[in-house]
């Protein structure tokens, strides 16, 4: 059986290909909407379990694993260090699924490798700051001192918790947009221009999170963009197709 962490749309898909491909799979996903998407292929087992790298190995050993492929969001790093941690401790191949970065040249374009690095460079380029980066470190543009006086608008799921906590932060209605991406250039431009945005603060999370449509979005509009590096690491296997992963998991004789 194969395990694949499938907490992103590409992850997903990668799953159903496996599946298609004669393998038994298991995917992870962290929320009741993961869960709900991934029933529609038929077959496949799920776990909503949070597990760390002991929960991991017991659970490989426990449901007889062969392989592990990550198709964990590109920045979410910790989670991925942890399955790799698990899959040398349990002896099992850990092989990565990274989606492509969107290329972007672009001269209004500034790089960062940090939530709060992200949020001076925002400060010093404009008045009128959109999130795109999701809920998780909402925490760090609600706190950063050189955001105070500014307006920031933050882009986040239309989940209620989430809702909740970028409230809870700070955030007024009229600086949420609650709606589930990802975007067309159009809709891009729209909320940047309603919001009358300066300086857009993203990710590339590569053509699959909408990368592409808010570069394209941003550059028309003459914007700002700060973008948050994706984070390092050696990762022991990778592809960046579904076909890739296929052929690592052969060459492993599984």
């Amino acid at each position: 059986m194969i395990f694949v962490a499938a907490g992103t749309q590409d992850g997903r898909e990668l799953a159903g290909y496996l599946l298609k491909m004669g393998y038994e799979v298991v995917a992870s996903v962290v929320s009741a909407y993961g869960e709900s998407l991934l029933k529609q292929y038929q077959g496949i087992k799920i776990n909503c379990e949070p597990l760390d790298v002991a929960g991991f190995v017991e659970y490989f050993k426990k449901h007889h694993i062969e392989a592990f492929v990550d198709a964990s969001h590109p920045y979410a790093v910790n989670a991925s260090q942890n399955a790799m941690d698990a899959c040398h401790k349990a002896g099992i191949p850990y092989i990565r699924f990274e989606r492509p970065e969107t290329p972007l040249k672009y001269d209004k374009a500034h790089y960062v490798d940090s939530y709060e690095a992200a949020a001076k460079k925002a400060a010093e380029l404009g008045d009128s700051i959109f999130l795109t980066t999701g809920s998780r470190n909402l925490g760090v543009f609600a706190k950063a001192e050189a955001l105070a006086g500014k307006r920031v608008i933050c882009r986040i799921l239309p989940e209620p918790g989430v809702v909740e906590q970028a409230i809870s932060l700070g955030f007024t209605p009229a600086s949420i947009v609650a709606m589930q991406g990802p975007f067309s250039l159009e809709m891009n431009k729209a909320f940047f221009q309603q919001c009358n945005t300066q300086v857009v603060v993203t990710k590339n999370s590569g053509h699959t999170g909408g990368a592409d449509t808010k570069f394209a979005a941003a550059m028309e509009l003459g914007l700002e963009l700060v973008i948050i590096d994706r984070p390092k690491i050696e990762y022991d296997a990778e592809a960046d197709c579904n076909e890739g992963v296929l052929l690592l998991l052969k060459k492993q004789g599984i």
